[in-house]
């Protein structure tokens, strides 16, 4: 029985051996064949410092190239008309970025070579009085230059109208005029502060003491300093608050020199021409509101003569719509 058992384990431990060494040269051949295939994409993907090679951008520049001749293939397959429309489209995509450039220099400086047409109640048009609240109306023109010194005039007047007080009697009317500068400040802004001196027709009143049913105006000039607050784009409108005082020097002459005295002859003395018993003072406060026209840049640069043309072209095509 022992000696069977040892025969069985010999035979079983050559059939082992004979059956390894069957497979063994089967791994051996195979092994050869793999390892060209595993080294060939180390070699290709990256270079020797560690960088991606050129195998990998070669294939990056062919899909690039190959979706540009879709994109030629896409553009040839359009129609006549999906062609005209697609260049209107790229023409009015380059108009709409020159414009935006435009614009972007237009609003560097909205207050040069500027012609403005006015038009307005108050101290600049140029009436004002009657204990600050009286006012006439007026128009005048303005033009700002590239220093932005403004030279205004303008020309005013005073309707006749009847006293407050008394039916039956009437205020006399007048005109006026005045002239001077502004400066305007911040010019990248469509809000301008700015300043003012002028001469003309500063203040007004009427004589207390009626004549035939009429109480006659008295009108007096100075200088005038104003604070403005001014809105001007590049746009046509054109609004103005002004606020200031007035020096009329001809009130602080003597009695017989100054427009706001009379003489009583019953009492021989220089009295008040004016219901304020002191005359009109040389000092007062003024203020005012303009409105107007302000043509465009007399004196455009090359980048805003393109936009105006290509703002043309476009009114043009839309009227041929």
């Amino acid at each position: 029985m022992l000696k069977k058992l040892c025969l069985m384990l010999l035979v079983a431990t050559l059939c082992s051996g004979t059956a390894f060494a069957k497979k063994a040269p089967k791994t051996s051949k195979a092994a050869p064949k793999a390892a060209p295939e595993a080294a060939a994409p180390a070699e290709d993907e990256f270079s020797d410092d560690g960088f991606v090679a050129a195998s990998g951008s070669e294939q990056v520049a062919s899909e690039g190239s190959s979706s540009e001749d879709e994109f030629d293939d896409m553009d040839g397959g359009l129609s006549k008309a999906q062609k005209e429309e697609l260049a209107e489209r790229k023409k009015f995509e380059e108009d709409q970025r020159a414009d935006e450039y435009a614009n972007s220099l237009r609003r560097r400086d909205w207050l040069k070579d500027r012609l403005i047409l006015e038009i307005g109640m108050g101290s600049r048009m140029p009436f004002m009085g009657e204990t600050g609240m009286g006012m006439g109306f007026g128009a005048g023109a303005e033009y700002i230059t590239r220093w932005h010194v403004g030279a205004f005039g303008s020309f005013g007047f005073l309707p006749k109208g009847t006293d407050t007080d008394f039916d039956d009697i009437d205020l006399e009317g007048g005109i006026g005029y005045k002239f001077g500068i502004n400066y305007y400040l911040f010019p990248k802004n469509p809000i301008h502060l700015g300043f003012s001196a002028s001469y003309g027709t500063v203040y007004f009143d009427h004589d207390v003491t009626p004549d035939d049913g009429l109480r006659s105006i008295i009108i007096v000039n100075g200088f005038q300093f104003d604070a403005l607050v001014t809105y001007l784009s590049d746009e046509w409108y054109y609004l103005q608050f002004s606020f200031g005082v007035y020096y009329a020097p001809e009130l602080a002459n003597d009695p017989e020199d100054n427009p706001s005295y009379r003489y009583d002859k019953p009492n021989k003395k220089w009295v008040s021409a004016v219901v304020n018993e002191d005359g009109m003072s040389k000092f007062g406060i003024v203020f005012g509101i303009t409105i107007g026209f302000a043509f465009p840049e007399f004196f455009p640069d090359d980048t805003e003569k393109r936009r105006r043309e290509r703002e043309a072209e476009r009114a043009r095509a839309d009227r041929r719509k």
